[in-house]
């Protein structure tokens, strides 16, 4: 059994993999500032309060705990408040990084396993994208993300760190037998956003575009459910700390679902129908985002299991019996 210390562990992914590292014998020590994460989502490990700033926070919690590796979860991730105030991205996502990779190597803790994000590499070039698709972010968001996997890749040739960049598509889905599920605010996502609509919670979903080069007009997205994201960390880990050779990899299906296709799969696993309307394109959108697998499928042994129908029926579980304030 090793110590894993999960920064951002109170938030959406990092709570899954929280319950993903006790299933698989591991322990879980969560460090989450609580700014985008919820406490009430902490269940399998010690909380420890703080900002990833915060260095000298952080080496006590190292000092207390002693992890042997690291998942780093804790970032702000809206993409439109990244335009916004790119200022605040950069400080928290990248010095946050930095002072985490500085604290790990004063504590000798060498296995980093850093949660990034498609968005590194911009508008696809070509379809579906591999690990050495052109990097070229559209936002700060993305940037962020890249300058810490490039930082973290010079710091494990200074040091001899092991890192694993675990590049995510569209995490969806949720555990709701086990009380975990998406909770954002705000929520920018399609699919909680279309189920809100059916909750009552706003009035009507938004299509985005109904003329893009896809096979029905609309944007098309590569959806992952959490719980298959969370078991791809723990096979990082558990890579990393045998001895295993760093990488970086796509995190997807590599078969995407349009919007359109989206709402059609929520009818027939819901019962009801989304009211819907088109509205205008939105800056920055790609047509299809979709993931090539190939590398995780043999570096990791990893496969996602769950399809598009139970990341819907997890998430509309999750979300029909969580109100609106529970978290904040």
């Amino acid at each position: 059994m090793a110590t894993i210390l999960v920064t951002g562990g109170a938030g959406y992914v990092g709570s899954h993999c929280c319950l993903a590292l006790k299933r698989a014998g591991h322990d879980p020590v969560v460090y989450d500032n609580l700014y985008n994460g919820h406490e009430q989502l902490v269940k399998w490990g010690a909380f420890e309060r703080g900002d990833i700033r915060d260095k000298a926070r952080l080496a006590e919690v190292f000092a207390r705990h002693k992890p042997d590796a690291v998942i780093h979860c804790a970032a702000l991730i809206e993409v439109g408040e990244s335009v916004k105030h790119p200022d605040r991205f950069y400080d928290v996502n990248v010095t946050g990084a930095l002072t985490l990779m500085d604290v790990m190597r004063e504590a000798a803790c060498n296995v980093f396993v850093f949660s990034s994000t498609c968005a590194i590499y911009g508008a696809p070039q070509r379809l579906p994208m591999d690990e050495d698709h052109p990097q070229a972010p559209v936002s700060p968001y993305g940037w962020t993300k890249l300058m810490t996997e490039r930082a973290s890749r010079d710091i494990a040739a200074a040091t001899g760190m092991r890192f694993a960049h675990l590049r995510y598509f569209n995490a969806a889905g949720a555990a709701p037998d086990e009380g975990i599920g998406e909770r954002h605010t705000p929520e920018s996502h399609a699919l909680p956003l279309a189920l809100f609509t059916l909750l009552g919670r706003r009035d009507g979903f938004k299509i985005f575009g109904t003329n893009w080069d896809t096979r029905d007009g609309s944007c098309l997205r590569d959806y992952v459910h959490t719980l298959d994201l969370a078991d791809a960390h723990v096979r990082a880990v558990e890579r990393l700390l045998g001895g295993g050779a760093s990488l970086a990899a796509n995190l997807g299906t590599g078969d995407g679902v349009t919007v359109l296709e989206l709402l059609a799969a929520i009818e027939r696993v819901t019962g009801q129908r989304v009211d819907a309307t088109p509205a205008p394109r939105r800056d920055g959108d790609a047509p299809a985002l979709v993931a090539d697998t190939t590398l995780v499928e043999r570096e990791l042994s990893w496969t996602p299991h769950r399809g598009i129908d139970a990341i819907i029926a997890d998430a509309w579980k999750w979300h029909a019996k969580v109100e609106p304030g529970v978290f904040g």
